[in-house]
């Protein structure tokens, strides 16, 4: 398995055990009877499980947790005992849980009866197999999550689930892996270059990467290539994120607004400091948008400075402001770009103590480790708030007041940058796509050095 190292090296202990339990018990000591496997979707979970067992050359036992569970109460249960009952005739052996949280999850915390009762038997039945495990057992049993923190309590006390490993979304050397692997049978044209599509695809996991691949074959196949090129790798990646190009008329008016619009956010990516250097510009419309910026960075960064997050801020709001600063009206198309800056302003406020009037005070809390930020700061919103309401207006006015200076410093620039976004316009309006080179020698701009990306489900995709 490619891509997700850390995660391999967590288990090699696992596949030794049960290739020579001796080796580890004969000085008193017992390998962990259950390992939780922790991690957003995609990542490779069920396949590590089955690594694991195909490494060891141990019977697989496999099982999704909803499996287990039905209305008739006591079948959840009478399945669970059936199936530690074979593994152990068959062991040494693995049972592997899909989606534990489904059987899982905290007792008491569920709003339905029946289910609730068939729930909490099936996972009381799982807590006394764990605890029957005798010292002479060779059963290990692997369970696969995307929400650790619903989990019950006793699910995780040492000696049922004793180890968690995260598998996290590969870094860019692992996208690279990931992407060598699924390309093996596709032939690919000279111009592919695996080591810059992964360094485009930064928050992309295993399934997506797979998915990719498999977009850019059949886009290729369509177009009567006899090999897979970088555009057909780039164009599969808008589909995927974006969804299919829309086969809509744009009249003329809206055509030259929507290049102005990107042409700002485009301008800008290039200009400001720390900013991720931008890689395409589109003006096809895709899904909800009408156009697309794809800023790309240059590695993979997991710490992001202040500002960096106002880089992004003062990115997003260019569309609207060169919108303004041509044609002095607004339109809807800025929609998604005011989301996108409001949520990270927010974040900078609350979560991350960036607010010099606030201080430094966490005032808001990511309710899941595997959400991204957008989603996490949308799971506060609404909820119990852990402040006062003169704090909650000082949040809103610090949101705003960093939003007006965002807004105002994204004017500023375009207006000194106008004679280059009128030309990445009439060129957007000729070539309705243009990349990165492309972009350069239109604008005649110098890009900065790429600081990283937001961790976001993909590379920063700006929209109308």
């Amino acid at each position: 398995m490619a891509g997700i190292d850390e995660a391999k090296e967590e288990l090699v202990e696992i596949v030794d055990f049960l290739k020579d339990p001796k080796k580890y018990t004969r000085l008193g000591g017992s390998v962990p009877k259950g390992v939780l496997l922790v991690g957003p979707p995609g990542t490779g979970k069920t396949l590590l499980a089955r690594a694991v067992a195909g490494e060891a050359k141990v019977p697989f036992f496999r099982m999704g947790a909803s499996e287990f569970v039905e209305m008739i109460v006591g079948v959840g249960a009478s399945r669970v005992r059936d199936l530690f009952k074979e593994a152990r005739e068959a062991g040494p052996a693995i049972i592997f849980i899909d989606e534990l949280d489904a059987i899982g999850r905290a007792r008491g915390s569920s709003t339905s009866f029946g289910g609730n009762s068939e729930q909490e038997q099936t996972l009381n039945q799982i807590l006394s197999e764990m605890d029957g495990f005798s010292s002479g057992d060779t059963l290990i049993v692997l369970a696969a999550t995307n929400r650790p923190e619903v989990l019950d309590a006793a699910l995780l006390r040492p000696g049922r689930f004793d180890r968690r490993v995260v598998v996290q979304p590969p870094d860019k050397r692992g996208r690279a892996a990931i992407l060598r692997v699924h390309t093996r049978g596709v032939p690919l044209a000279p111009d592919a270059d695996l080591a810059q599509i992964a360094a485009s695809i930064p928050g992309l996991v295993g399934a997506d990467i797979r998915n990719l691949v498999n977009e850019a074959a059949l886009l290729a196949a369509r177009r009567e290539e006899d090999a897979v090129h970088q555009k057909d790798f780039m164009d599969a990646l808008e589909k995927i994120v974006l969804g299919p190009a829309r086969p809509i008329v744009l009249s003329q008016a809206e055509r030259e607004r929507v290049a102005y619009h990107e042409g700002g956010h485009a301008i800008l990516g290039l200009i400001l400091p720390g900013a991720d250097p931008v890689n395409r510009v589109t003006i096809t419309p895709h899904g909800q948008a009408l156009g697309v910026t794809y800023q790309r960075p240059e590695d993979d960064r997991h710490n992001y400075d202040e500002a960096y997050l106002r880089a992004r801020v003062i990115g997003a709001m260019g569309g609207r402001a060169a919108e303004d600063i041509v044609y002095g009206t607004r339109t809807t198309g800025a929609e998604s770009d005011m989301q996108q800056a409001t949520n990270i302003v927010r974040q900078m406020v609350t979560r991350w103590g960036m607010s010099e009037r606030l201080g430094a005070v966490a005032l808001a809390q990511r309710s899941d480790a595997f959400l991204d930020p957008a989603e996490a700061e949308a799971a506060t919103v609404g909820g119990w708030r852990p402040y006062s309401d003169d704090t909650a207006r000082l949040i809103d006015a610090e949101v705003r007041r960093i939003l007006d200076e965002s807004y105002a410093e994204a004017a500023r620039l375009l207006r000194q940058q106008r004679h280059e976004l009128d030309a990445l316009a009439n060129a957007l309006l000729e070539h309705e796509t243009l990349d990165e080179q492309e972009i350069r020698d239109v604008t005649r701009l110098r890009e900065e050095p790429g600081n990283g990306v937001l961790r976001l489900p993909v590379a920063a995709f700006i929209g109308t």
